[in-house]
């Protein structure tokens, strides 16, 4: 279990960093956007877009990541003056669920989406857009799998503190 946790970790981390590059060159690339539109009255359709593409992957690769920490909203007022294995308690429970099931249920209900958007190789309904909506679909189904990993990862770092101590 401890390995699990360990190398789910590292993979967590890696992806955060990630996410701090493509927040970077969104912000980038929309400033770019605001930029040619202002100053030169240029408009690009797949620059634009880009941005979505951008954000959409930040968001989907970096919720795994919050996860591991720990910074999703929670209402603190009793749980952060709880000791460490009631702590884990709470989290193991709120894990078991709600978090894992969820992922499962946004797995589910999105698999068929992705699909379909792959058999048509979607692209951008805009002209001059990205063609590549597919693989932006594509990312429900990596958040399901890494925030799902990282749920795992959790409820067991949780249960080994509940069985062992802090």
């Amino acid at each position: 279990m401890q390995a699990f946790v360990e190398l789910n970790d590292r993979l967590c981390e890696a992806l955060g960093r990630l996410c701090g590059w493509l927040t970077l060159l969104m912000l980038l690339c929309a400033m770019t956007v605001v930029l040619l539109r202002y100053g030169l009255a240029l408009g690009s359709i797949a620059l634009q877009e880009s941005v979505l593409y951008l954000h959409g992957s930040a968001f989907a690769l970096g919720a795994a990541f919050t996860l591991k920490r720990d910074g999703h909203v929670r209402v603190d007022i009793f749980y952060r003056e709880m000791s460490p294995r009631r702590q884990a308690g709470v989290n193991v429970i709120a894990l078991a669920l709600f978090v894992l099931p969820s992922v499962g249920l946004i797995a589910y209900l999105s698999w068929d989406y992705v699909l379909a958007s792959w058999g048509g190789m979607e692209g951008s309904a805009e002209a001059g857009g990205l063609p590549l909506v597919y693989l932006q679909k594509s990312l429900l189904l990596l958040l399901c799998l890494t925030l799902g990993l990282q749920g795992v990862a959790e409820l067991l770092r949780n249960l080994m503190c509940l069985g062992e101590g802090p």
